[in-house]
This record gives structure tokens, sequence and C-alpha cells, in this order.
């Protein structure tokens, strides 16, 4: 077959839809049973059917398989509301899309529709397609996963009947985590279908039960800013076509074999096989460890089974295995206080040696020692950062902004590496990382203190399970080398890292509506807060701006630190304060209201409460 881009499939395709199936202002429904959540794959289902026809033939599938379900659904028809291009556009959240997935929660209407799912599924595999066109002559795969979020099942299926618009071969794994959707980029096992070449994770982190959304990758890793706009515009041309047809034409129904497969088994022997390598290829390495987990009802309840068992752990005690998206017990975050309690508990009633907890989608993680001490934040990234530099000594660990001036003490001065502090977002950090490889400077760990972390020897996949498969080697390989059996070798790793005696954040929110902006843009708006903090601080004398930043305004001064940044997305510049006293840190907040209290639209009313002014 000569070579096709993704964007004439695409334009063929909507050409086709337009032109031949004018009764394609539809939307799909696939009678699916209930999701089953005692198992990791969803139930089996029938044919599935979409109009249109495809300028791309699908390949042939093969044969039945170990791990392997086929299955069909059906699909009937019923008129898809319009919407708008812009509504496409917000659905993106930095380089994810997120939306509004369930009805009924006041204010928050619906946004992340069924026919919406399949116009994004669409767009991405035309923007597949274009990518992957020097290798046209084959039926592209792509894999689809999902956490444990009651919309999970049905944008599922919309997802896999957008994909087949383009004729993609459809591989789903049921319930997964976003690593191992990366993984299946870069696993090389054709029983299970592997290399795929793009994946869908659909998630929206630990976001509430009525949201939703997607994260893509291939085997370069997840898909930037650009990339998702340029899927959210072809996704918007897709939906166009599809809801502004309302002619009676005829309509041509194209079944589609689906594959289910049970790759989540694949990805979890590989984290086994990595902890038996680190501690000698020993067979139960773990054996006599008691380690409770903590998955907060998400998606990383097989770290139990499929994981620490195999590994002789002891399990005992683990809580909210069993996937349920209304997030019953805990919100499912490592950075949430509550969750974090949660895991402390069941650690000190089960006298366990180690907590492990998990965000929903597990591309984020936390543990606790036996003594209740938590492993987040700044105390994980010191951790890791202890670890991967016995392994590498001298590497650069890339961190986001918000990181602190005693990790930076620790890093360099006890572990004799370089911090390097770069801005807030998981991919911004994991890309730094990248590019200074790139340029000659070693780096092996991109880490945020929300619980996202990265390393090279991993492929850069941000990857929640297997920063504690790192923890689980080395107590694995302490016990092996004779220097102890609990998670004190871990403690005793982060023993000097000096940690601030106060630690803030205050969200200051800007009125988009408020006369001060003069109808501009909260961003200008942001940048001429931050401006003039910067000038406020360059005439103090008890203040010392950062030589190197890369994000907001950073600021010593009293013995502590502050840093006010725009948000990332919304109209917010958080501001976050660390001292060695409350008195200290009260100092550095009264400098910053002093600086910025002429913009009105911005809400100081927390910070000011805080000074007690």
């Amino acid at each position: 077959m000569a070579a096709i881009s993704g964007k004439v499939v695409q334009h063929n395709l909507v050409a086709k839809c337009c032109q031949q199936d004018r009764e394609l202002s539809t939307k799909y429904r696939l009678h699916y049973c209930p999701l089953n959540r005692r198992n990791l794959l969803p139930p089996v289902v029938g044919r599935l059917a979409w109009n249109g026809n495809s300028t791309m033939q699908l390949g042939t599938l093969s044969k039945f398989k170990r791990g392997i379900v086929y299955c069909n659904a059906a699909s009937s028809f019923t008129a898809i509301p319009s919407v708008e291009k812009n509504h496409f556009l917000k659905l993106q959240n930095g380089s994810d899309i997120r939306g509004v997935a369930i009805d009924g929660v006041e204010g928050e209407p619906l946004t992340l529709t069924e026919p919406v799912t399949e116009a994004i599924a669409a767009g991405f595999a035309g923007w597949l397609l274009e990518k992957k066109k020097d290798d046209s002559s084959k039926c592209l795969r792509v894999s689809v996963g999902h956490d444990s979020r009651i919309s999970a099942q049905k944008l599922q299926d919309a997802v896999s009947r957008g994909l087949a618009r383009a004729g993609v071969e459809v591989i789903q794994y049921g319930l997964a985590s976003t690593p191992a959707m990366f993984n299946s980029t870069l696993t090389v096992n054709e029983e299970f279908s592997c290399p795929v070449d793009g994946s869908i994770m659909i998630t929206a982190s630990h976001l509430p039960y009525n949201r939703n959304g997607f994260k893509f990758f291939t085997s370069a890793g997840g898909l930037g800013k650009p990339d998702i706009k340029d899927i959210l515009e072809r996704a918007a041309d897709m939906y166009k076509c599809i809801a502004n047809n309302d002619s009676k034409g005829g309509q041509t129904a194209v079944s589609l074999t689906v594959k289910r497969v049970d790759y989540m088994s694949v990805y979890a022997s590989n984290l086994v096989a990595a902890v038996r390598k680190a501690a000698g290829n020993i067979e139960k390495p773990l054996e006599g460890f008691h380690i409770v987990v903590d998955a907060g009802n998400g998606a990383g309840g097989f770290f139990v089974g499929k994981v620490l068992e195999p590994l002789g752990a002891i399990t005992s005690g683990s809580q909210f295995l069993e996937p349920d998206g209304l997030f019953p017990n805990h919100i499912p975050n490592p950075e949430d206080k509550t969750a974090m309690k949660a895991l402390t508990k069941a650690v000190h009633d089960n006298r366990a040696d180690l907590g492990i907890i998990f965000d929903t989608d597990v591309d984020r993680s936390a543990a606790v020692d036996s003594s209740g001490r938590e492993f987040n934040r700044n105390r994980l990234i010191a951790l890791m950062s202890a670890i991967i530099l016995e392994e590498h000594p001298g590497t650069t660990i890339v961190t986001d902004s918000v990181t602190s001036d005693g990790l930076t003490t620790f890093i360099e001065k006890k572990l004799g590496g370089k911090h390097h502090r770069f801005k807030r977002g998981y991919k911004n950090v994991i890309d730094e990382a990248i590019r200074l490889n790139s340029v000659g400077e070693e780096a092996h760990l991109a880490i945020e203190t929300s619980g996202h972390g990265a390393l090279k020897e991993n492929h850069w996949l941000d990857d929640g399970a297997y920063l504690m498969v790192k923890l689980l080697n080395k107590l694995a390989s302490a016990r092996t080398s004779g220097l102890g059996g609990s998670s004190k070798v871990l403690t005793d790793m982060v023993e000097d890292l000096k940690e601030p005696a106060v630690a803030v954040e205050f969200r200051l929110k800007i009125d988009q509506n408020h006369s001060d902006l003069k109808a501009g843009s909260f961003r200008d708006y942001g940048e001429a807060v931050l401006k003039q903090l910067e000038n406020a601080v360059d005439s103090d004398t008890k203040l010392l701006k950062a030589p190197v930043n890369y994000e907001g305004v950073r600021v010593s001064g009293y013995g502590g630190w502050f840093l006010l940044r725009l948000s990332l997305h919304d109209p917010v510049l958080p501001l976050n304060i660390e001292a060695p006293s409350n008195e200290d840190a009260v100092k550095l907040a009264h400098d910053v209201l002093n600086a910025v209290k002429e913009f009105t639209a911005l809400d100081t009313s927390a910070l000011t409460k805080f000074v007690g002014v």
C-alpha cells in the first residue's frame, strides 16, 4: 500500500462521512453489561458497528491466543447535538484532555459526551496516521485502558468507535494504569498485540467522580501541548461533519473485531522481575516484609496480588483495593492529608514495615515507613535522589519549582549531586531532564513534589509503581547484603534532610470579571503582578532573588523563602512560603502582600488573614 498521510486519511474520511452517510449525525450506544469490578478485564460483548468507510482497510486479526478475548458490539442511532470548535479546545488541560463526563453536579455541565469522545479518538487516529505515514503498509494498533471511574466503560466504548472510524485496530485493556498504557508502546510481545503504535488512557487522575479525560502516548512518550491542540482541532472537524448532516441517506454498518487483552499481567510481571534482579535473582526477595497498599479504590489494587505477593511480601491490612469510581473512602491522591492519614493508620494497625499509596491511575505514589513517617513531597524526592545518586554519582536531579532549599542542600552537599529546579508540571520536568541529557548534562531522575516521577532507566516513563519498585529494590538488596530487614534502611537515607518548621501555600485567585483587568486576560494581569513583586524585591535589601529561576518570582529572606508563580491553566497565583518559624513566614507573607496590594482583582484575603492585618 502506498504511503498515505494522516491528514489525507482524516479528510477523506470526513468527506465520505458527509457524502455517503447523511444519517451520521448520531451517537452510538453499546449494550455492555455492567463493569465487573472484581475483574481487571471488562465484560465481553457483541458486534461493534459504525458508519462511514475508512480509506485504510483493517488488517487481518491474528487467531485467538492466551490472554486475548475477541469481541464485537452493535450500535444504534440518535441525533447528536451541535458543538462548537471552541468546546473542544476548552477540554485541553496542558498535555491532557479533561472534562465533565457525568451529568448532575450543579454548575458543571456535561462536556465530555460519547460523541465528543468518539471525535477525539478519531482525531488521535488521524494524528497518529500522519506520524506513522512512513509505515502505513500495516494497520495501526492502539491500546485503550481506563481507571476506575464510573464513566470509564462508556468512554472506552466511544473511544473504540472513534478509532474504528479511521481503520485502527483496537486493543482494549479494561482497568489499567497510565504507566502500563505507555509501556504497551514499548513491550515486544505479539501474543499480547504489542508493541502498539499508540495508546489512550481514560483518566482524570484524582479529580472528582464526575470528571474524566484522556492521556495519549506513543513510543516516544506522552504527547505535548501542541499535539493535544492538533488532536482537538481534528476532532472538531470530525464532529462538525457528523453533527451537521441531517438528510436521509443510507447507513452502512461495517463490523470491527476488538481484542481484549490482560496486559496488566505483562506489565506487573516486569515490575516483579526488576525487584528479583536487584536482589540477585532471588525468587521471593520480600519474604517476611509486611507491606500494606492503599489503592484509594483506583486502578492500583493490582500491585498487591500481581507484584508484592509473588515477591513473598505479607500484604494483610491493604485497603481500598476494589475499584470504585465514587471513591468512597478518600481521594486517591498522595498529596491529600486524609489519604496519607489513612495509609499511616493502616501501617500502625498492622505493624507493617512499609505502606504504599497510589493515585487513581498509578502515575503518582508515596510511602510511609514503619514509624509512620511519610515519604512524599520533598521527602520522597530526597529518598529517590539518594537511591539514584548511589547508582549514578554526581548526576542531576530535575524537580519542579516548589521544592525546598533544604532539598537543594541535601542533594548537593550531602549526596554530591546537582539540583536543577525547573517549572511546575510533570511533563515540563521530564522534558527538561531529557533536554539536559541531549546537551551533555547527565540526568537520571525527573520528579515533582506531587509524586510524579520518571527515570532515565525506565524510558522516562511517569510511573508511580516503578518509583515504589525502586524502594522495594532497596529493601530487598539491603536484606541480601545483611544491612537489615525493615524500612529503617529507607528512613536513614533521608535523615539529614533539613525540613522547614513552617510550610504554607496560598492560592491567590484573579477575578476575571473585575474592572481592574480592563477586559484583558488573566495571564497578562498575573504577569503584571509578578513584575511588580520583582521590582519590590529588587529594592529591598532584606530579600534576595534567586539567581537561577525558571518560573515566577523566587526569593530568600528571614531564613526562609517564597515563590509566587502563575498557574499553568487557571486564573490563580499560587504562593508557597517555607520558613524556620511562623514569625519568619509572616514576615515573608507581609512583604508579598505589600508588593501586590494595589492589584484589586487579586484575592489576597487568605494572605491578609495569615499576616494578621
